[in-house]
């Protein structure tokens, strides 16, 4: 056994899969009440292009404009079971923090860390420390807390009025579809992957029900509810159809969905965001119990993505009364050849 092959992480449980859900809860805060105020060019948020839970924060980062606030580390798209590495960059370290496993960060703030290092984590610079990998509550604090570095026009992500019915619909699509496909894609046995593949498609099904008369979500522009969805639909067709057997239809042959997709990968900050040459890279070449062969398909046809999708005609607007994000910055653009 080589090294590179003692280090691989394995994915699948006896049964059905759980989700290790106990994260570093620690808030950047606007008044710094637990010790880490909101602070421009203080913290590295540290997020893969090919993790959908990191992809959230770099589509939120990117729809509030908070580049010039909060920098970004990018890992490579594979790991193995110690930690994400930066191997994307000159010596395979990060730049700003100036390491080359993000467990150091981790390390660094508790030594004895006893989980899983994942991304996202936004890390202190001055201590080298992570303060937290909680990804549901920092794409919310990147809305509530970090307004004062909102660029004008920013979208209203997570509006009061509408908070109830945007964490009541997160919860069904984060338990059915966003862990979904991992309960599938994971299963240790027939019956725990068949009770899942049902839990998932009827999360769809109601998906496409809801979505069939309106544009969005939660009401009338893009919230926080499209963001986390979308990151899930992105990797489907390219991922979850066929390495996680989620192959009741292609996403592509959801039309409801796909529209709704399309329309969401069209606006500025979702689909630019988006790399499906480390995506298929991470899935197919880190978990290995499931491909062992690591050989990354070639497909799917990634084109379809910018066909007309119709949406428009269910009103609504993406950014309501604010403005769409310019464009990215150079050291935030996907390569052409990795996207649609």
């Amino acid at each position: 056994m080589t090294t590179s092959e003692s280090q691989n992480g394995t994915y699948v449980e006896a049964g059905g899969f759980k989700r290790d859900t106990n994260y570093i809860t620690t808030r950047i805060t606007a008044d710094g009440r637990e010790g880490y105020p909101v602070e421009a060019g203080r913290y590295r948020l540290v997020a893969a292009r090919a993790c959908p839970w990191a992809n959230r924060t770099l589509i939120v980062r990117r729809l509030l404009g908070l580049e010039s606030a909060l920098s970004v580390g990018m890992p490579g798209p594979t790991h193995d079971k110690r930690s994400w590495t930066f191997d994307l960059d000159p010596g395979g370290v990060d730049p700003v923090l100036g390491i080359h496993f993000l467990r150091d960060a981790y390390l660094a703030r508790f030594p004895d860390y006893p989980r899983g290092i994942t991304v996202p984590a936004i890390v202190e610079i001055a201590t080298g420390q992570v303060v937290t990998n909680d990804y549901a509550q920092i794409t919310l604090d990147f809305s509530t807390e970090w307004t004062e570095f909102h660029r004008p026009g920013a979208p209203r992500l997570y509006p009061q009025e509408l908070r109830e019915e945007i964490d009541t619909v997160n919860k069904r699509v984060y338990t059915e579809v966003n862990n979904g496909v991992y309960r599938c894609g994971f299963a240790g046995d027939q019956d725990a992957y068949d009770a899942a593949y049902d839990r998932l498609f009827t999360a769809l099904d109601w998906l496409t029900e809801r979505l069939a008369g309106q544009r969005y979500l939660v009401g009338d522009t893009i919230t926080e509810a499209d963001v986390r969805l979308f990151t899930t639909l992105a990797r489907f067709d390219p991922v979850y159809h066929g390495h996680f057997k989620c192959n009741r239809q292609k996403l592509s042959e959801m039309d409801v969905l796909w529209a709704y997709a399309r329309d969401l990968f069209q606006t500025p900050g979702f689909g630019d965001t988006i790399d499906f040459t480390q995506i298929k890279e991470h899935y197919y070449i880190v978990h290995t119990d499931i491909n062992p062969t690591r050989i990354v398909p070639k497909g799917p046809e990634l084109s379809d993505w910018l066909t007309p999708h119709g949406r428009e005609a269910l009103g609504g607007n993406p950014f309501g009364d604010g403005t769409p994000p310019p464009p990215p910055q150079p050291g935030d653009v996907v390569p052409a050849a990795h996207s649609a």
